[in-house]
């Protein structure tokens, strides 16, 4: 004899009318009127019956939908809102600065420049093509380094990164758990403690005793060194994060290519690239920012060669030299965030799709 389901074995069946006589009346009729707790116990009843009724009739909400329901609230965008226009302000007023004149910079808060108005792009022509910012020809040939060295130091690790993550993610050989392991504990080496030892090593290689390990490579003068660093440092983040998203890609299509006789390379080209393209675009994003911006690196490698510096590392020489320059300063450094935010807003579409792969479904 199958059991019933628990609700239809509580609920019985209902009695008929006129049927509820005898001790089963009299108790009820009995503790309604005399104590006054059937009556009590009837009213707190009500209230839990209308909130398991409207339970019932709106069901809890998917997490994906609950997030998304609390942060379009009123009070999350109005919060936003005060967010963003205190994060800008600063953007603002570099901009605003730089389009001043010297006379108005030194006189008044470039709040001011609101009220009269008056603004020019002579400091930027005066910035990326006079010698009046204190090099030959002016800053431009500084931001063509700074691109010369953003995009090989951006697409080098993406291309070993994504490569390295595929075949971690789905070509198992012993060991290859092990080796994704020491590729993560790899993140924790810091950069600062090692640009000393890789400067030695590419300028004077590496011996043991009279025996050369490593010949001297010889990078001097070279986007070279600045290449390989940034490379290096990437890649085990790199790898993490794209084997992160590679490996949840779906078996059954996997399997599909595997049996149409796909070689792997085929396969990475063909399936795992595409697929791939949310979380490459959002590595490239923060690996291009992070090289454009840095400074340590530059200094170390290519700060004393004006052929390879970058452009953080002239601007980083001229706050000295040109510390009352302000517009002229202003100017440059606004230059020097333009390419990093047009990149970040050509690629924002797949950025927002990379952080949201893998979180939480509904």
């Amino acid at each position: 004899m199958s059991a019933k389901p628990a609700l239809d074995t509580a609920s019985g069946p209902e009695p008929e009318p006129g049927a509820a006589t005898g001790a089963g009346a009299g108790t009820a009729a009995g503790a309604g009127v005399g104590t006054g707790s059937g009556t009590a116990s009837g009213a707190d009843s009500v209230p839990a019956a209308r909130a398991a009724a409207a339970k019932a009739a709106r069901p809890d909400l998917p997490p994906a939908k609950a997030v998304r329901r609390a942060f379009s609230s009123p009070l999350a965008g109005a919060l936003v809102v005060v967010v963003t226009v205190l994060w800008t302000i600063p953007t603002v007023g570099l901009l605003v600065t730089s389009l001043r004149s010297k006379g108005d910079v030194a006189s008044s808060g470039w709040w001011e420049a609101f009220v009269h108005p008056d603004f020019g792009l002579e400091n930027y022509r005066s910035v990326l093509f006079d010698n009046s910012f204190g090099t030959s020809g002016g800053l431009m040939p500084y931001l063509v380094n700074s691109v010369a060295i953003a995009v090989p130091a951006t697409v080098f690790p993406l291309v070993l990164a994504a490569m390295a993550a595929y075949v971690l993610a789905w070509v198992r050989f012993k060991g290859s758990d092990t080796l994704f392991f020491v590729v993560f504990a790899l993140q924790v080496v810091p950069l600062q403690m090692s640009l000393i030892p890789l400067l030695r090593l590419f300028s004077g290689g590496a011996h043991l005793g009279s025996v050369t390990v490593i010949p001297a490579l010889s990078l001097k003068d070279s986007y070279l060194p600045v290449w390989l660093t940034h490379t290096m440092f990437a890649l085990p983040l790199a790898i993490f994060l794209l084997h992160n998203f590679i490996a949840q890609l779906p078996r059954d299509l996997m399997e599909a290519a595997v049996v149409d006789g796909a070689s792997h390379f085929k396969i990475f080209r063909s399936i795992v690239l595409p697929l791939s393209a949310p979380a490459l675009a959002s590595f490239a994003i923060f690996q291009f920012l992070w090289v454009w911006n840095d400074l340590l690196v530059a200094l170390t490698f290519a700060g004393g060669n004006p052929t390879v510096a970058p452009i953080t590392s002239r601007l980083a020489q001229l706050s000295g030299s040109n510390g009352s320059r302000w517009e002229l300063l202003s100017a440059g450094a606004f230059l020097s965030m333009l390419v990093p935010l047009a990149v970040f807003f050509a690629l924002q579409r797949y950025f927002v799709r990379g952080l949201l792969a893998g979180s939480v479904k509904g």
